[in-house]
């Protein structure tokens, strides 16, 4: 590879925002004045919760999807379809089944009328320094997922592009194969025996981002920001277990878990205002919340643990914990600050009670903190046959929120106030009802 020059800037994203028109409704903004240069010569990951508007922001600036504003510049000129000199792997390993291995990584050369002889000599080559020799002849079906992944990375490397995006490359490999794939690309790009200039990354693994990339662009949500660039000082190859390594892995948990204060529950008669300010909610099962509880009440934890290496120890990345502490917070369980979590004394109360003090527990934090459960109460309590469709809240939420989160997010209080009693829900006929009002 030629020796690059860090000064030389490949993409530019000025003001970019991408947002869906809902009927009669306002538009649900998915990125909203995002800022990104990269040059060449460094490894930059967009490093955010799912649903953030990393994996968007990857495609526009692909060229696969135009956004709703802003510009995006490749090598100075804008970007208006798919931009030569890009290549993209997926988080899907996304092969043809019925080619073998060679023919997979040729496919994108036979595309661009590239001859025979010198697609099978390049196939050869990327095949070889992704380490797959004496595998050209295998189909996708005998490969491992890590091999598999490797194709991927063969077909985007075959094209010699300047500028490599990844989305969530490793995310759907096993710990070792993916730490295995994590080095040997390191590797390969720190000896310069990669045919590129510079690699966008999509992660949602704050040790993977804090391990491989140059600098860390971190996303808030709803919509998708850039809430903090971080310049990664450590030299390849890096120690995971180094103090600096582990302290900045630590920082990057306390920033992405400062949350702001939960909203109370509204006073009598405003249920469609308790709708309207209930945020995206996970839909975190009641045994996921009770079981993280529990694990933090007992030693060695006693009610405090810092969250890396309790994502660690319970094998969980900040996709699956933070939402559980998230939910934890908005109950009054538990809280979340600059990266540990607490177990409130509500929290240890939960933990200490049986199966109906528990419920009891559970339905007054609904009460006390979540609106919108306070709101479907409301409604029931008020109609004659104490039912109501949820399509009504589905709706409302969805004015201030993707149709997805909305789901979610209804979900969550209905799986919570069944446990809580609160209410029931038929979902055959997608209503709430009061169970003991029920005539059926």
């Amino acid at each position: 590879m030629d020796v690059i020059s860090g000064n030389e800037t490949l993409v530019e994203v000025v003001g970019c925002r991408q947002a869906y028109h809902k009927d009669a409704s306002a538009d649900v903004v998915v990125l909203d004045d995002v800022n990104l240069t990269l040059r060449a010569g460094e490894i930059v990951g967009l490093l955010g919760r799912s649903g953030s508007g990393k994996s968007t922001l990857l495609r526009i600036v692909a060229g696969l999807l135009p956004p709703t504003a802003g510009v995006v510049n490749w090598r100075g000129q804008q970007v208006r379809g798919p931009a030569e000199g890009i290549a993209m792997v997926f988080q899907s390993f996304a092969l043809f089944p019925w080619l073998t291995v060679r023919e997979n990584v040729e496919i994108g050369l036979e595309a661009r009328g590239v001859p025979r002889a010198e697609r099978e000599s390049r196939a050869e080559s990327a095949i070889d320094l992704i380490g797959l020799g004496g595998y050209e002849h295998a189909f996708p079906k005998e490969l491992s997922g890590g091999m598999r992944q490797r194709v991927g990375l063969a077909r985007a490397l075959v094209v010699h592009p300047d500028l490599l995006l990844m989305d969530e490359p490793f995310s759907a490999l096993d710990v070792l194969t993916a730490e295995t794939l994590r080095t040997d690309l390191i590797e390969l790009w720190s000896e310069g025996r990669l045919p590129l200039k510079s690699v966008l990354m999509v992660t949602h693994n704050i040790e993977e981002a804090v391990l491989m990339c140059d600098r860390i662009l971190v996303f808030s949500s709803n919509p998708g920001r850039v809430a903090s660039e971080l310049i990664v000082p450590f030299s390849h190859p890096r120690n995971r277990l180094a103090p600096d390594f582990r302290q900045m892995v630590d920082d990057i948990y306390a920033m992405m878990t400062r949350r702001p204060v939960p909203v109370r529950a509204p006073a009598q008669g405003a249920a469609a205002p308790a709708v309207a300010k209930t945020p995206a909610i996970h839909s975190v099962s009641v045994n996921l919340l009770a079981g993280l509880m529990e694990t933090l009440a007992a030693p060695p934890y006693d009610g405090h643990a810092d969250l890396p290496p309790l994502s660690a120890a319970l094998q969980l990345e900040i996709d699956d914990i933070l939402p559980i502490g998230e939910a934890l917070s908005m109950l009054g369980f538990g809280e979340m600050v600059e990266g540990d979590i607490h177990l409130s004394d509500s929290g240890m109360a939960y933990v200490n009670g049986g199966t109906d003090e528990r419920k009891q527990i559970f339905a007054a934090a609904l009460k006390a903190r979540v609106p919108l459960a306070v709101a479907i109460r409301q409604v029931l309590d008020e109609r004659w046959n104490h039912r109501a469709s949820a399509v009504r809240f589905r709706d409302e939420l969805e004015d201030t929120m993707s149709p997805d989160y909305a789901e979610e997010t209804l979900r969550a209080l209905i799986n919570w106030g069944r446990y809580a009693e609160l209410y029931a829900y038929d979902e055959d006929a997608d209503q709430f009802y009061l169970e003991d009002e029920d005539e059926e």
